[in-house]
């Protein structure tokens, strides 16, 4: 799943650490999310997208063909 998670993040000047502990999870899990190898819960993808007081699709690009 694409998303724009650093892009907002770096606009905002916050830090992996610093969003990990606003939404609840590891620095890890950040990571692994920016890198493509974790999807968030429906749970965790809206805390995230309210960090940055948007809608989930506007951080998270959902492809149908990667379905």
């Amino acid at each position: 799943m694409e998303h724009r998670i650093k892009n907002l993040r770096a606009a905002i000047g916050l830090t992996q650490e610093q969003l990990s502990e606003r939404v609840g999870v590891s620095r890890q899990t950040i990571i692994s999310i920016e890198n493509g190898r974790y999807n968030p819960s429906l749970e965790l993808a809206y805390k995230i997208a309210k960090v940055f007081d948007l809608y989930i699709e506007d951080v998270f690009i959902f492809d149908k063909g990667s379905e």
